[in-house]
Order: structure tokens, then sequence, then C-alpha cells
């Protein structure tokens, strides 16, 4: 069945809720699903195999003995899927607010404490690299540690400072290698997302601001002074301004696009305001040669005390110490005779330990946001890159809403163009999570999943209908008089498709006497299986 982005398909498990933990496996053309209590292998959202992981009576009991809803809270979430080097798949759940791992063929747990929430509620984020889990969620039953931690044999994670982590609430890690095709023999760097109640702003009330931070992947910690944490954990502020705006929009996803090496990455991140009666929601875009900036040769941030107990965050003016702290170990520290973080000087690590803030944020590319709207809360994020009919290229952005709706919008020279919104799930179920594989985009909630085409150009039945969306993957084709979507064979005889991107000019458009307005259909195909189906 058509609809405004091509053929959907709804998923869901009946008795089974929270749709939130994905991982696509392109290389089998599969998505694994991670549910409330179960996990799901789909194929065109027709699943095969599922695994249940429920919880036992006694778990269930304990948690709710300690004050938890035994309905609801004393269930096992699942929210960590990852694919190990070795192919197998690495789990992790809530398990009644005792997390817990394993691998799925092999039945054999482990302590998921640090890996992955006790409480299924919190925001929580983690990335396999190169077979090891980095995680950022909370040490304990109460929620009060927040950890960004690595599960190596060694594990190394952050200080339970609130100079360091102070009531975050934890969006996305991306792991950049930066290591690859360095001059300066640098390392990789795992980044961090997450917003969290500032220390900086002299105030009477908290003020929660967006976090950017990395460390190194070869950080083993230091030796004496911060041994077994971070020595090269740095954060600094996202910024995201919009005018008329008090209050620092808060991050609420972050996707990565890296088009050439990673010089080229760019962080695509969704904001919203902190308070609902102002609801204004924003996209920013963050270019990591300006984060890598900021981190190694910002200015840092350092606590005075003022008037014997207030303590004020100013810019950090004396002497700080080489190596660089919060620096990777690369070429300038090996000939210091620095081989690993284990050899760095005290001074250096006490300082790191003090001050891991800098002075100046991140900014947005441009200084402003790529989209601002008023009235809606953007919740997730992916973005695509399409290559138009005269060969360029341009990012398109599929958003995820609270109402339970997805944009899709593109940015052309500073113009951004929504092209539509369609509504997936009932208002009152918001978008919890977005993927997008090379042709389809799935999109979970708590009640199931939905799958849609990225580039279903054939619900335009008209040339103007096609030219005016000015979608980047769709072209009308005068041959064939209908909407295809651009491929490589019509890039090499562009003079028989039109295309517009830049004004939407449908001047080529063959006459037909009749001016039509677009409209897109909205229709819904059940996904179907011999167990259930929608």
């Amino acid at each position: 069945v058509t609809s405004s982005f091509g053929k959907r398909r709804l998923f869901r498990e009946e008795g089974v809720w929270n749709y939130t933990t994905m991982l696509l496996r392109e290389d089998l053309n599969m998505l694994i699903l991670g549910a409330r209590e179960a996990i799901f292998m789909m194929v065109n959202c027709i699943y095969s195999p599922q695994v249940y992981w429920p919880v036992t009576n006694k778990e269930q009991k304990v948690c709710s003995n300690k004050g938890k809803d035994a309905a609801n809270d004393c269930k096992n979430y699942i929210k960590i899927l990852h694919k190990r080097n070795d192919d197998r798949m690495y789990v992790c759940g809530t398990k009644a607010f005792i997390p817990t791992c394993d691998y799925m063929v092999k039945g054999k747990q482990e302590d998921g404490k640090g890996k992955c929430p006790f409480d299924p509620s919190q925001r929580y984020t983690s990335e396999m690299v190169d077979g090891v889990l980095y995680s950022a969620t909370s040490m304990n039953f109460r929620g009060s540690e927040p950890v960004m931690m690595r599960s190596s044999e060694e594990s190394i994670r952050t200080e339970f400072a609130s100079t360091w982590l102070n009531e975050p609430n934890f969006i996305h890690m991306a792991h950049i290698r930066e290591g690859d095709s360095t001059p300066e023999g640098d390392d990789d760097k795992i980044y961090l997302f997450f917003s969290e109640t500032a220390v900086e702003y002299d105030s009477y009330t908290k003020v929660d601001v967006s976090r950017i931070a990395r460390v190194c992947k070869g950080d083993l910690g230091g030796l004496r002074t911060l041994q077994r944490k971070w020595t090269s954990f740095l954060k600094a502020r996202l910024d995201c301004p919009i005018p008329n705006n008090n209050l620092p929009l808060l991050v609420q996803d972050v996707f990565h696009l890296c088009p050439g090496n990673w010089t080229t990455c760019v962080f695509y991140a969704v904001f919203t305001s902190q308070l609902d009666s102002f609801q204004y929601s924003a996209v920013c875009a963050y270019k990591i040669e300006d984060i890598q900036t900021v981190f190694s040769k910002g200015k840092f941030k350092a606590p005075v005390t003022v008037e014997t107990s207030f303590v004020k965050w100013v810019m950090y003016s004396g002497d700080v110490p080489d190596p660089r702290p919060g620096a990777c170990i690369d070429n300038n520290a090996r000939r210091m005779g620095f081989t690993s973080s284990l050899d760095l000087p005290d001074k250096t690590l006490q300082f790191i330990k003090d001050k891991p803030l800098m002075d100046q944020a991140v900014k947005a590319s441009e200084e402003k946001p790529l989209l601002v709207k008023r009235g809606t809360a953007f919740t997730r994020i992916v973005v695509a890159t399409a290559t138009a009919l005269n060969g360029t290229s341009h990012q398109v952005m599929f958003i995820g809403t609270k109402s339970g709706s997805v944009l899709k919008a593109v940015n052309y020279d500073g113009e951004m163009v929504i092209m539509e919104e369609i509504q997936l799930f009932e208002p009152s179920e918001p978008v919890k999570i977005l993927r997008i594989s090379n042709t389809k985009l799935y999109v979970g909630s708590e009640v199931g999943v939905v799958q849609l085409s990225i580039s279903e150009c054939g619900r335009y039945h008209k040339c103007l209908d096609c030219v005016l969306a000015r979608d980047p993957y769709c072209g009308w084709d005068l041959n064939a008089d209908k909407c295809s979507t651009i491929n490589s064979t019509h890039r090499t005889r562009t003079s028989t498709m039109i295309q517009s991107l830049s004004d939407g000019d449908a001047r080529r458009c063959p006459q037909t006497g009749i001016c039509i307005i677009p409209q897109s259909l909205h229709a819904l195909c059940s996904c179907r299986n011999t167990k259930s189906y929608i």
C-alpha cells in the first residue's frame, strides 16, 4: 500500500511493549529489535526466531519489595544490542533493576552494572568499539552514580564527582577513528553527548545545559592519580542558539555522518526547550574540526571559591602542564617519553581531575540552527545522503517527534525545506528510536515499529507534484512518464529527467492545463505473520 513515505509496515507482538532498541545487520538484511522481555529478528517486518528473556518471580518480588512497580518497572527491558567482532550478539537488559548482560547463543549471564541502566526509564547510551563495550549509565540502584565506562579487562571509568558528571542525561555515543590518518599520531576518540546540571552558571535555580565529552580509545588510566579512571575525559558546552530563548536548549538525540575520512564527520543533533510553556525544537550541526579545536586548543574552566563557600567557575588563565591535560598520547607525547597514559605526570593528571570542563562552547555550524520549529518537540534524528540528478549530495534528515510523527527535511543552501510530516503513532506515543539503512527507515515507539521506504517516488503521479516536492531522491522521467528514484543511469541522460531542488521550477513539465496541488496519501499496510499481526 502506498503512503506518503511509500510502503509502510507496522509490527508489534501481542503483550510486548517498549520497542526501543535496534541493531541493523545490513550484512544479513536484518533488523534485530529489543523490546520488553523479548528480542526479534526481522526481515522486511516479518519476524523469524524470537528470544524471550523474562524476569523470574523471585526477581520481580525483590524488585517490588524495594518500592518499584512490579507490573512495569520490575520487568526486563532490553537496552543494549551489539554485534561483537566474533559475530556473537551481546545483549543487556534491566532485569528488574538487576542489570544483566548475555550472549544470545551462549546463555552465560554476567553483571551488567555500569553497562546497562537499572531503571528502564533512564536515558543511557553505549557503543561497541573493536569488541569492547563503552557505556554511559548509572552504577547504582538509585541512579545517583553516573558513569562513562569502558568494560575491558582493566575497566576505566569517570570519577564520581559533580565536576565530571552532574546529574547527567546520557544521549549518544560515537566512535570516530581519528587515529587512522592523522600525521600527529593521535588516537581514536569516543564522543559522548549528554545534558547535565551546569556548575558554571550563577543562578538561584538549577540550569541544565547540553554537553559533548570525549575520551581517547587507548586511555589506560593513571598510575597513581586517576588510577583506572579516564585521564583524557574532557567536556564542553554544546551550543544551539535560537533567538529570544533565555534557557539553553537540551540535546535529545545525535546522528553523525562521515562522507569521507574522519575529518569530514558532521554531528547532527536535535534539541528541545527546557520549559514546555516555551516549546521550541531545533536541529544543529557540528563539524568534527570545530569540536577538536575546542578540546585541543581551547581554554579550561576552573573553580574559584568566593566568600568562603560559594564556588564560581571562571576561565583558567594560569600555566597549563605539558603534556596537555586531557590530550591523547600522540607523537609529541612519545617524543617526551610518554608512551601511554600510565606514564603521564601527576601534574597533568591532577589538573584534568580538577578541571575537565572547557571554557569555550562548541558552536553550531554557521553559529545557527539548520531548522527551528515551534510547537513541536523533536525526539530523534537520522540523516541520509541523497545524490541529486546533477551529482550534488544533499543530507536528508528524518526527525521523530513527541507526537508520534516523522518529518522529512533537507537544507538547500541555507533554506530548510520540510518535504512532509507523517503521523505514524497516536499523538500520545512519542518516537523513541530511529534507524536508517540504504533504503529503509525504522521507527520505534512503546507500542510498535514502523518500517518505511526512504525514497518512494511513485506516490507522485504528476510531473508537477514530483518536481515541486523538491525531494532529492526523485525526478520526473519524461520517457517513462512517471516520477522515479534518481539512479546513475538517470545522471548520464539528464535531458530526459526533470528535477529542480533549488527553487522547484516545474516549467519543463509537460503542459496539462491543470494545476495540481501535491497531496500525500497516508495509508498503512499490516505486517502479518503466522503468530500475530496488526
